[in-house]
């Protein structure tokens, strides 16, 4: 297998142009401290999150078309969506858009050329993208995600 590189003209400044692989690319990304390319990464998964919390939110709209419980077997599913459709919302989708577009342009508006610490800036976008997945992750549990509505509160319709 050969590799087609194609060379700039004689007296020109410019370097070679070398094609690459998709997988290098990949690594690239995943490896980058570069704050536009962090950037994206947090406006790309904020979309995800985006994403699986509209599915969310259909599927508890579909479920209140008709009273009783069609789509869910449980009530308990039910809250287990209401509770984890905001957590993803909330903390998945728009903390990291603002992230994202904070990473992308706040360096570009400053005359910045990278962000203080980028190292930090891209263990910070792994930690959310890890803790975010652990926390969707309940889903799959035996035990179900998380269901205890917006606030975390104790119900109190069984109080005497």
């Amino acid at each position: 297998m050969s590799t087609y590189t194609q060379y700039a003209p004689a007296g020109s400044l410019e370097a070679p142009v070398v094609p690459r692989s998709k997988g290098r690319i990949v690594v690239n990304w995943i490896t980058s401290t570069d704050h536009k390319t962090i950037g994206y990464m947090y406006l790309i998964a904020s979309f995800v999150f985006f994403c699986l919390g509209g599915v969310m939110a259909l599927l508890m709209r579909a479920e209140l078309f008709e009273p009783g419980m069609q789509i869910l077997q449980t009530k308990e599913q039910y809250n287990q969506l209401f509770t984890m459709h905001g957590t993803v919302m909330l903390l998945m989708f728009a903390t990291p858009l603002f992230a994202g577009f904070t990473n992308v342009i706040m360096p570009l508006q400053i005359g910045a050329p990278d962000v203080a610490f980028p190292r930090l800036n891209a263990l910070a976008f792994w930690f959310f993208l890890f803790g975010s997945t652990i926390a969707v992750s309940g889903f799959i549990t035996p035990q179900g995600a998380a269901s205890f509505g917006w606030f975390a509160y104790a119900p109190l319709s069984n109080t005497t």
